[in-house]
């Protein structure tokens, strides 16, 4: 019985690196395969003839790499009710989340973004009450918008704050209304005036401002997300009236919303929330 199931293990092994070509070697397609079946896994495959049709290996060979990734607890296994995700991979991600940096996975993006459209891109996360700015980058234009890193601003009047607020709700975004300092207190506020626009921009995943943070200063931002699909902080492109009217603002939204999902993408978001 052990010689016939050693031989087996060398039959499947060869017949994977056979349907692979003649470079792939069998180590390599051993390690793919065992990600084949985390990725099954994840996508709902719980028993053998799940995994094996999801891999189009056979039962021998799918149950020992399964076997494998429940020793090393990537898997779990519990019988009658079959295989789920592990331990192992929770304790990888938390590592994976925390060694990725959000200012660093978003520099480039945003960094080609600016030179796109020649605007401000201002990076920040939520910071108790208020908006707090973790990086920015000038525009090319004659004009320079008045902030800097570490700076925290009011998130009612924000668009980077309100996009940072934008899963919260219509009670929450009371509270930051009811708490923001204004900074411009001489410009009349209408609180049911902004709550509607706080409901068009959650339908839409982006917030403007409309000068209501600095005189004739608008912007156009939106949330990234992680893995998860929780705001973890939000971005915005800033400019001054002339050159960010509304025309410009509603060309911008294709743009910063796909810069959006890619960085939130590099964070781990799959695109559901």
């Amino acid at each position: 019985m052990t010689i016939k199931a050693v031989s087996t293990m060398k039959s499947d092994d060869q017949a994977l690196t056979s349907n692979a070509g003649p470079t792939a070697p069998s180590g390599s397609q051993t390690l793919l395969r065992g990600l084949d079946i985390l990725e099954a896994v994840a996508a709902g495959a719980t028993d053998l003839a799940a995994l094996s049709s999801a891999l189009g290996t056979t039962r021998s060979t799918t149950h020992r790499l399964a076997s494998a990734l429940v020793e090393r607890r990537y898997l779990n296994f519990v019988p009658r009710e079959g295989y789920s995700l592990g331990p192992k991979l929770l304790e990888l991600g938390f590592r994976a989340q925390s060694a990725l940096p959000i200012a660093q996975v978003a520099r480039p993006y945003l960094q080609r973004l600016s030179e796109a459209c020649e605007d401000t891109i201002h990076l920040g996360v939520l910071d108790g009450r208020w908006a707090l700015y973790l990086d920015k980058i000038p525009g090319r234009r004659r004009i320079e918008i008045s902030s800097r890193v570490g700076e925290r601003h009011p998130v009612w009047s924000t668009g980077l704050g309100k996009a940072l607020i934008l899963d919260l709700g219509e009670a929450r975004w009371r509270e930051f209304y009811e708490i923001g300092e204004a900074r411009g207190a001489h410009r009349q506020r209408d609180l049911q005036g902004w709550l509607a626009r706080m409901r068009d921009y959650a339908g839409r995943g982006v917030a403007f401002d409309l000068e209501e943070n600095e005189p004739l200063v608008r912007c156009v931002a939106a949330p990234i997300r992680d893995a998860s699909g929780s705001t973890v902080a939000a971005f915005s492109v800033s400019s001054t009236v002339q050159y960010m009217d509304d025309s410009k603002m509603e060309r911008l939204i294709g743009d910063v919303q796909e810069v959006a999902r890619a960085i939130s993408t590099a964070l781990g978001w799959s695109g559901a929330r």
